[in-house]
């Protein structure tokens, strides 16, 4: 896109593509969403999307989406990135930047649904949006966060080097539950796996960067 140019921005790894998702991606994302991304007796987000009506929660997924491009701004942005392997949108992997050419911070979030869980994507797909950061945009650290009882999680951070940055307490299902906050700086971070980006030049004064 000559306008958008961060429609184009691609980031690849041995067996993912990371892409800002198309109509048609997500439409294939809302599906895996209703397959499942959890046990029904977990939540492992703060805000529990996943708990929306089964006849609602299609619409929702791209709707929110829609939504994080739309708000998108030099200042406060959100690379929401469908996550393709073998021809199949798989999950969604998202890096965030608020004031990101002055803190030089970023924070990540995702889910996979669950057919694709425990093939160690979930860590190729952070692994690639940490090296977007570090290698191509600058970043000096990365945030995350995952409540004490998603294990997964928090095994994909410490594969990456993060280190734990104390913990907050909310409610979730009208229940207290515990999320580890997480912290990666720059030197501490040795990318497990090859990533290629692509198309990354014409995309960073969107990114506030010069």
């Amino acid at each position: 896109m000559r306008n958008w140019p961060v429609h184009d921005l691609r980031l690849t790894t041995p067996r993912l593509t990371l892409r800002l998702p198309s109509l048609d991606d997500l439409d294939e994302l809302a599906d895996r969403a209703v397959e499942g991304v959890h046990e029904p007796d977990r939540m492992p987000f703060g805000v529990p999307w996943t708990d929306a009506p089964a006849a609602e929660l299609p619409a929702r997924v791209v709707l929110y989406h829609l939504g994080v491009m739309s708000r998108w701004r030099p200042e406060e942005w959100c690379c929401n990135f469908a996550v393709v392997h073998e021809g199949r949108v798989i999950g969604t992997q998202d890096v965030k930047g608020i004031d990101f050419a002055v803190t030089r911070e970023v924070h990540t979030g995702s889910w996979l649904g669950r057919a694709y869980q425990g093939k160690g994507l979930g860590t190729e797909m952070r692994a690639a949006v940490l090296h977007l950061a570090f290698a191509g945009l600058g970043a000096l650290s990365a945030a995350s966060s995952a409540f004490l009882d998603n294990p997964a999680s928090l095994a994909v951070s410490r594969k990456l080097g993060y280190r734990p940055d104390g913990v907050m307490v909310q409610s979730i299902r009208g229940r207290r539950a515990t999320q580890q906050r997480l912290r990666l700086d720059r030197e501490d971070f040795d990318c497990p796996v090859p990533v290629e980006i692509h198309g990354l030049a014409a995309c960073l004064p969107h990114f506030g960067l010069g």
